[in-house]
């Protein structure tokens, strides 16, 4: 089992940048290919990006591509989304998730199996 603790979050202004981490418990992260997603109110919860066990192969949605990085630390557990040039319509709920999976990881949120308690992200234009 995987718990995920996201931080980071917080207010920012249009054009400025944030860093999320997710630390993940337990002794198998390598295991586990990690996601991000987001949800505004009255949103369905959205695929942000995803990277694969070792971080060799990572994915974005079109919303996102060019702006947000996400990257990983086995040894610390950890995974990273790095978001500049914030726009208004990033302000949403983020979530890290892991799902046991070796290949490409899913863009699907309902396909993870362990999802942290969210941080906020507000972006004021």
């Amino acid at each position: 089992q995987v718990q995920l603790v996201e931080s980071g979050g917080g207010l920012v202004q249009a054009g400025g940048s944030l860093r999320l981490s997710c630390a993940a418990s337990g002794r198998t992260f390598s295991s586990y290919a990690m996601g991000w997603f987001r949800q505004a109110p009255g949103k369905e919860r959205e695929f942000v990006a995803t990277i694969s066990r070792r971080g060799g192969s990572t994915y974005y949605a079109d919303s996102v591509k060019g702006r947000f990085t996400i990257s990983r630390d086995n040894a610390k557990n950890t995974v990273y989304l790095q978001m500049n040039s914030l726009k208004p319509e990033d302000t949403a709920v983020y979530y890290c998730a892991a799902v046991n999976r070796v290949g490409a990881p899913p863009p699907i949120y309902r396909e993870y199996d362990y999802w942290g308690q969210g941080t906020q992200v507000t972006v004021s234009s």
